[in-house]
Order: structure tokens, then sequence, then C-alpha cells
């Protein structure tokens, strides 16, 4: 039987198919508490996250915006988030920022190359420019990087602990 690399690569994409579609519904079961293939639409950036996609505010509101039904109810159903989120995975969009890409930007936020931000140098940068943190994301963050005792963010300490191990 001679099989051709045309099969193969079908037999593989069918595969990685089967592997997405499995942690999509499980990342999706986790917060459907009615057991009903819905959740509140404010939880998909949560299960989307949970499944190694880091998108932006923006990019977000528009993959809502493609699995929400015509008129919108607050739910989202799982067999219209299935095919888009398959396919992002598939397409592998949104994918982490990569460790060396996050040091180099925080640098530039720190020209005297101390190592570190003060919380109000943070907060300026993170409200004032590119697109915007909400007070929720600022608290977060702040919550997770800032060192209290020092009142400030030691970078490379925040960037190893915010890095996704994609293995």
């Amino acid at each position: 039987m001679k099989v051709s690399s045309g099969s193969i690569e079908f037999l593989v994409h069918e595969i990685a198919v089967a592997e997405f579609h499995k942690k999509i519904k499980e990342a999706f079961e986790v917060f459907d508490h009615e057991s009903n293939n819905t959740v509140d639409v404010r939880e998909i950036g949560t299960i989307i996250r949970s499944l190694g996609c880091c998108p932006s505010e923006g990019e977000l509101q528009d993959l809502i915006a493609e699995v929400e039904e015509e008129e919108p109810t607050g739910y989202i159903r799982f067999e219209k988030f299935l095919p888009v989120m398959t396919k992002v995975l598939l397409e592998r969009r949104y994918r982490p920022i990569p460790e060396d890409t996050l040091l180099r930007a925080f640098e530039v936020l720190d020209p005297a190359k101390r190592g570190f931000l003060s919380k109000e140098e943070l907060i300026k940068y993170m409200t004032e420019e590119g697109e915007p943190f909400s007070q929720e994301e600022m608290e977060e963050m702040l919550s997770a990087a800032i060192d209290p005792e020092a009142n400030s963010i030691h970078y490379k300490d925040y960037i190893t602990m915010m890095v996704i191990d994609e293995n």
C-alpha cells in the first residue's frame, strides 16, 4: 500500500483538529454552568486565554462579534464557538509575545536601565500610551507585578512569571 504525502498531511491535520476540539470543549465546559452548551459572553476571554491565545481587547471583541447571535443574548453557543476557535488555533493566531520582545519593551520604558519601573511610571505608561488598560486591568496587573516593599516592578521577574510555557 502506497501512502502519499498528501494523505499523511491530511491525517496530521485531522488529528490536530480532533485534539483542538477536545481542548476547546473542555475549556468551554468549565464555564457552561447550566450544561446547555452555552457560556456567558463575559467568560469568552478567559476561555480563549486558557487555550493559550492572547488577543488584544479589540481582537477579543472581534472574536465575540463573530460568535455572537444575530440578536446578542449575552450567551455564546458552543456550536458557534467551536469552528471559530478551531480556526484560530489552527492558524496559531494571538500567540503570546516572546520573552525577549517583552524585555525590550520594558527596557524602552526604562532608559536608565535600572531594571525596574516605579508604580507611578507603570500606571502612566499603561493607562496613557497605546491601547490603554482599563482600571480593572491596571489593578490586576499591579497586584501581580508590583513589589509592595519597593513600590516598583522588577520587570525581568514579572516577565518570567508572565510568560506562558508552550510545552
